[in-house]
């Protein structure tokens, strides 16, 4: 079978990076080479991979297999990665990256993120890889009072260097993305964020295109990923979004399924999109969303859906109240 034909979001530098990929977290270290590998198979180009998702090594090793087969070469592929918190003095940015090209098997990356706008002291590799949040193992979080000036001048010699084709930002507000754009000499490529219809953000995202940012939606499902981790609400209440009447109805009159129509409302919105899934049919079908396109009006009524709900929030997590307000 042929791999779907995907669209590609044209960043500031003038490299492609498709509008769908697959994303890593929560993909078990013990699946995640065979999965990265299907996904090669089944027409996946970009990969959002991790410090902190702990399987990079197993993500390598399916682009490895992918590649030494001639089912891809290096070059079809878009490599995202990503800056962990307790990296963002100056000294460590570049051996951070190092390190996830080494586990990767890669000599560059693609896209490379500043995970948080968060910085935490530092956790040496030969302590603990990754390191999470804590500074020591069910210890508290410790912050680092390093400027995010510092890492992203830090992040520009990884651009500067090669090593890195674009830089850019993730989990950041629009005020700090005024105040990077202030000082930046290679300006983010890329906004990774939450974004879902119970999390809009219409003014998030016009602003970074506005600037020429693109932007990456994760957590396009909503509340999903998040129910084990007991950041999702229960209740009779609360009514899931793969569940909402009106995704429902819209998916039936596409003959899609809601989830097909969540990706969909994203992509018309002008973004790319990195579902997970475990499951091989799933994963195909995320990837068949480019034979239809919602109306002005569908995307608007499932905008309308907007509760401002955010689901990955560190002030619930690491005490770092980063959307406060």
């Amino acid at each position: 079978m042929t791999p779907p034909a995907v669209p590609a979001i044209t960043l500031r530098n003038g490299l492609k990076m498709p509008t769908i990929g697959l994303g890593t977290w929560k993909i078990s270290s013990h699946e995640a080479s065979n999965q990265v590998y299907q996904a090669i198979k089944d027409g996946y180009r970009l990969f959002d991979c991790a410090c902190d998702y702990g399987n990079e090594s197993e993500v390598g090793a399916g682009i490895a297999r992918a590649i030494s087969e001639g089912l891809v070469t290096r070059s079809d592929l878009f490599v995202t990665s990503k800056l962990w918190c307790t990296y963002h003095r100056r000294e460590h940015v570049e051996p951070a990256l190092r390190r996830t090209l080494h586990d990767l098997g890669l000599d560059y990356v693609d896209l490379y993120l500043v995970h948080f706008p968060i910085a935490l002291k530092h956790v040496p590799m030969d302590q603990r890889y990754p390191p999470e949040w804590s500074f020591e193992v069910g210890g508290p979080v410790v912050p680092d009072n390093v400027p995010y000036q510092e890492t992203w001048q830090a992040m520009e010699c990884l651009y500067d260097k090669g090593l890195a084709k674009n830089i850019g930002i993730s989990n950041m507000p629009g005020a700090l993305i005024y105040d990077v754009l202030s000082y930046a000499r290679v300006r983010p490529a890329v906004l990774q964020i939450e974004l879902h219809p119970y999390l809009a953000r219409e003014q998030l995202v016009a602003l970074a295109h506005s600037e020429g940012i693109a932007v990456t939606a994760y957590s396009s499902f909503g509340e999903t990923s998040y129910r084990e981790l007991g950041s999702a609400p229960t209740g009779p209440e609360f009514t899931p979004l793969l569940n909402h009447d009106v995704v429902a109805a819209i998916a039936a009159g596409y003959d899609k399924t809601p989830a097909q129509v969540l990706l969909r409302w994203a992509v018309d919105r002008g973004c790319a999109i990195i579902p997970k899934s475990s499951r091989p049919e799933r994963m195909r079908q995320n990837l068949d969303i480019f034979d239809f396109a919602l109306t002005d009006d569908e995307v608007q009524r499932i905008s309308a859906l907007d509760r401002n709900l955010r689901f990955n929030d560190p002030a619930n997590y690491a005490m770092r109240a980063i959307w406060a307000s």
